[in-house]
C-alpha cells in the first residue's frame, strides 16, 4: 500500500481536497482509486468583532498554509517523499456569508460568516420579494442588510464571494463558484443551472434608487457545475498554498464547493430520491428532489447538489449537545462510585438501553435547546426535561426521550417534505456522532422520518474527501459519466452501507412523542423568558 501511494505521489497522480470547517481546516490526499493516502489539519476559531462573527484574511492564509504544511510533513513521514505536483486540487468551505472586495482586490469589511444573524430584516424582505425562503446566512441577505444599514463600502464592491470562492480565486485567478456553493449566495434556477434571472432583476430594481455603480450579476462569481474546468493553480497560487516552494503551478482545480455539497458527495447522496442526514452538535438533512416544492417554507432551505439538482435542506441548531451533557452526568455518578469509566462503553450501554423503553417514551419530553431553534420559531433556548407525575419515568424512557429530542426538530421539518409535499426517497445515509453507537441512532432516525437509514464506513471521511472526489471527477471521468454514476461506479462500487428500516411500532411511537413535543413548546418558550 505504502509503495503504491508513494509512486502515486511521485508521479503527480494524487489529488488534494481542502475543506475549511468552522473549527478545523482539513486536507486529504487521495490516490487513483479515490482512497485517502495522507491527511493534514489546522485548528482555528472564529472571532466576534464589532458584534459580528469573522475570521481574518490573515487567519485564512495562515490556516491554509499550516494545514498544507502538516499534510507535507505527514507525506514525508509516511512515504519519505515530497509533493511536487498533483493531478487536481479542490477547495471547499462553510457556505454562505459575505466576502466583498474592491477593484484592488482588498476586502472591504471583515468576512461575515454564516453564523451572523443580524440579517433578519433583509432576509424577511427578500423572502417576500422573491416568494422564496431566503435564510439569514445567505450572501444575498448579508448584501441587502449592508444596503439597509447604509454601509459605505457597498458602492465600492467589485466582487462578492464565499470563503471557498475567495481561496479558489486567489490560487487560480478565476472568479467562479461551484453551483452548490453558489446556491447559498442566491437562488439557482434548476432549468438554467444559473442564478435566478427573475430574482436578479427584482433585486436590481429594488436597489436601483441607491444608484450603485454595479448590477448584481457584475459582482457575483460565475456558476459552474461539477466536472467543469475552473482554472489552474497559478505560480502565485502555488506559493500561497505551499510556502516551501515545492508545489508546481499548472494543476487543474475543480469548481470550489460548499460543505453541504461535499457532504453529499462523501455520502453518495447526489442522485435524485437520495439524501443524507448529518447529526452531531447541530444536525441537517439534505433530500435531493425530483421537482420543485409547491411553495416556500420558512424551515426548508433550497440549495443544490454539486451538479445542480435541487435539494431541500432542513437545518437544526441543536442535536446531541444536551444528550452528551446528561451522559456526562452519568459519568460523574459512576466516578463517584469509584468505577472506572470507558466513555464508549457508557454511550453504548445507555443508548442500547434506550431501545428497551416505550416507543412513545412513556409520555416524557425533552427539549435539547442549548441555543434557539428557527424551525420551531424560538430565538433563544433552554435545555428542558418535562414530565407529569403519571408518566412512565425510568432510565430507558429517559434516554429514549433524549435520543428522540436530538432529531425531533429534524422530524418536524422533514414531515413537511414527506407528508405535505409527498416527496419520495429511495435511500438516506446518516453520518456524524449520533451514529457512532452501532444501530441505535440509525433506528431512532429511521423512526423519526419513517425511512430506511444507511450508515457507511467511509462517511466519517467528511467534506475534505468529498471535495477531493470532485477533483477526481474533473480529471478521471474518462467515460463522461454523470456525477451520480461516477460516484456509484468509481468510488462506492455498490457499498450501500448497513441499512436499518423503521418498525411500525417505532414510527407510531415517535409520531405520538412529536405531538406531545409540539404541544409542550409553549413551556420551552416560557423557560426562555423566565430562566435567565
Amino acid at each position: 500500500m505504502k509503495s503504491d501511494a508513494k509512486s502515486t505521489i511521485e508521479a503527480g497522480k494524487a489529488i488534494l481536497g481542502i475543506e475549511f470547517g468552522s473549527t478545523r481546516i482539513k486536507a486529504v490526499l487521495i490516490d487513483q482509486e479515490n482512497k485517502p493516502i495522507a491527511q493534514g489539519s489546522h485548528s482555528w476559531e472564529n472571532q466576534l468583532v464589532d458584534g459580528l462573527w469573522t475570521y481574518s484574511v490573515e487567519a485564512i492564509w495562515h490556516g491554509l498554509q499550516d494545514c498544507y504544511a502538516d499534510l507535507r510533513s505527514n507525506v514525508k513521514k509516511l512515504y519519505d517523499t515530497e509533493i511536487e505536483t498533483l493531478a487536481a486540487i479542490g477547495v471547499s468551505a462553510m457556505m454562505h456569508g459575505y466576502m466583498a472586495f474592491n477593484k484592488e482586490e482588498e476586502i472591504l469589511v471583515p468576512f461575515r460568516t454564516w453564523r451572523n444573524t443580524n440579517t433578519g430584516p433583509a432576509a424577511a424582505a427578500l423572502s417576500e420579494l422573491f416568494v422564496y425562503n431566503i435564510p439569514l446566512r445567505w450572501s444575498i441577505s448579508h448584501l441587502y442588510q449592508a444596503i439597509l444599514d447604509n454601509e459605505e463600502h457597498v458602492s465600492n464592491i467589485d466582487y462578492l464571494t464565499t470563503l471557498a470562492g475567495f481561496i479558489h480565486w486567489q490560487i487560480t485567478g478565476q472568479k467562479v463558484l461551484g453551483i452548490g456553493d453558489a446556491s447559498g449566495m442566491l437562488p439557482i434556477d434548476p432549468a438554467t443551472k444559473n442564478y435566478s434571472a427573475e430574482m436578479i432583476a427584482k433585486f436590481d430594481k429594488l436597489v436601483a434608487p441607491k444608484g450603485y455603480p454595479w448590477k448584481l450579476t457584475d459582482i457575483l462569481p460565475k456558476v459552474l457545475p461539477a466536472g467543469e474546468n475552473a482554472g489552474f493553480l497559478t505560480p502565485e497560487g502555488a506559493k500561497k498554498l505551499d510556502v516551501s516552494g515545492h508545489l508546481k503551478a499548472g494543476v487543474p482545480v475543480c469548481p470550489p464547493e460548499g460543505d453541504a455539497g461535499t457532504g453529499m458527495v462523501a455520502t453518495n447522496a447526489v442522485k435524485q430520491r437520495t439524501g443524507n442526514v448529518s447529526a452531531g452538535t447541530s444536525s441537517f438533512s439534505m433530500i435531493v428532489l425530483e421537482k420543485e416544492l409547491s411553495k416556500p417554507y420558512e424551515m426548508i432551505d433550497m440549495v443544490t447538489t454539486p451538479d445542480g439538482s435541487l435539494v431541500a435542506m432542513v437545518h437544526c441548531n441543536n442535536c446531541t449537545s444536551d444528550l452528551n451533557a446528561w451522559i456526562n452526568l452519568f459519568k460523574e455518578y459512576q466516578e463517584l462510585l469509584g468505577i472506572p469509566v470507558d466513555m464508549n462503553e457508557l454511550y453504548g450501554k445507555l443508548y442500547n438501553h434506550a431501545l428497551a423503553g416505550d416507543a412513545d417514551c412513556g409520555g416524557l419530553i425533552s427539549y435539547n435547546y442549548i441555543s434557539g431553534e428557527p424551525v420551531t420559531g424560538l430565538a433563544d433556548g433552554r435545555p428542558l426535561f418535562v414530565r407529569s407525575a403519571n408518566d412512565k419515568f425510568n432510565l430507558a424512557n429517559f434516554m429514549r426521550t433524549h435520543l428522540y429530542a436530538s432529531v425531533g426538530v429534524l422530524k418536524i421539518g422533514n414531515d413537511i417534505l414527506f407528508n405535505e409535499e409527498k416527496i419520495k426517497v429511495d435511500r438516506i445515509t446518516g453520518h456524524g456522532g449520533l451514529f457512532k453507537t452501532k444501530g441505535v441512532g440509525q433506528r431512532i432516525l429511521a423512526a423519526a422520518i419513517n425511512s430506511p437509514i444507511s450508515v457507511m464506513e467511509t462517511a466519517g471521511e467528511g467534506g475534505a474527501w468529498g471535495i477531493a472526489l470532485l477533483g477526481s471527477y474533473l480529471v478521471n471521468n474518462e467515460k463522461k459519466q454523470s456525477l451520480a454514476d461516477f460516484l456509484e461506479d468509481k468510488v462506492f462500487a455498490g457499498d450501500a452501507g448497513i441499512e436499518i428500516s423503521p418498525t411500525a411500532e417505532d414510527v407510531a411511537g415517535f409520531n405520538t412523542y412529536i405531538e406531545n413535543y409540539k404541544a409542550g413548546l409553549p413551556v420551552e418558550e416560557a423557560a426562555t423568558r423566565f430562566k435567565k
